[in-house]
């Protein structure tokens, strides 16, 4: 078997039979042997039912009786594999035209250890999916000087090249490379585990590339939950990785960073009667204590 794809489902039924449909249309005609395997983390939208329904042994389904997070179910999915080569997909990804075979070329001829494509967003637009490691003076950039915006701390390169970290809704690497580091932390529930493991990669020596050649439409925060949960888990991820990471005084600087911008956060909530802000950013402070 030269090709295990993966993908994680947590009550996005309409998203994830999407995904395996581009999947499959991808990989029409190719020479690539590949099996497809899903991990549903306890669905409650019959997820299940429909994966069997419309893809009976084409699909490797594993039902948790539980949500285990998305970390753990791809680790619990690569140690399944049968594969040489590793591709992790979010449940919400849109494969176009022939974007795995691309990716994996790419991945073969160029010698990088990770590589990622290029995601749109729903309409097409690029989608910022790659960026450097979240050191303290990024991590600074990142959330009070709009980072994402300027492209300094996110962005979608034009031309294939070496970067920090790339989205982990689109991930090729080999499997004895993903095992051999562990795969993504289980600590991390949801949010930041790319970076965290692109941090034990680089940690390593090993390299991640960005292919924009190969397009996936990733649609995003389909699994999040309520509209707060994404920021409360990119809390969480900050505060789990510098403790992991770096030294005592850099966490320290993380924790006042967050608090800052919870304040900030929660101060504008008020001032503009925005109760999402207000309810966001109070969790998040409590997050860090």
């Amino acid at each position: 078997m030269n090709l295990s794809i993966l993908l994680v489902s947590y009550n996005t039924r309409k998203l994830t039979l999407s995904a395996l449909d581009s999947i499959f249309k991808s990989l029409k005609g190719s020479n690539i042997s590949y099996e497809v395997l899903v991990f549903d983390n306890h669905s409650a939208d019959g997820s299940q039912k429909a994966i069997k329904q419309y893809y009976g042994k084409k699909v490797t389904l594993i039902e948790s009786q539980e949500n285990l997070g998305f970390g753990r179910a791809n680790n619990l999915l690569a140690q399944k594999a049968s594969g040489r080569y590793l591709l992790l997909l979010n449940s919400d990804i849109e494969v176009l035209e022939n974007g795995i075979s691309q990716l994996l070329t790419f991945f073969e001829k160029e010698k990088y250890d990770f590589v990622g494509g290029k995601l749109l967003n729903s309409d097409l637009s690029p989608q910022p999916s790659a960026g450097p490691l979240y050191s303290p003076l990024i991590a600074l950039i990142a959330l009070f000087f709009r980072g994402d915006y300027w492209g300094i701390t996110r962005s979608s390169p034009e031309q294939a090249r070496r970067v920090g970290w790339v989205s982990g809704a689109c991930i090729l690497t080999k499997r004895k490379t993903y095992l051999a580091l562990g795969g993504f932390d289980e600590g991390i529930f949801l949010y930041m585990e790319e970076i965290d493991l692109f941090k034990r990669a680089k940690d390593n020596k090993l390299t991640v590339g960005f292919c924009p050649a190969t397009r996936f439409i990733h649609h995003g925060f389909a699994s999040s939950g309520t509209k707060s949960r994404p920021v409360i888990n990119v809390f969480r991820g900050y505060q789990y990785y510098y403790h992991k990471h770096y030294s005592y005084p850099a966490q320290l600087y993380i924790r006042f960073l967050l608090k800052t911008k919870a304040v900030i956060g929660y101060t504008l909530g008020v001032v503009f009667k925005n109760q999402y802000l207000k309810q966001t950013y109070y969790e998040a402070y409590k997050i860090v204590g």
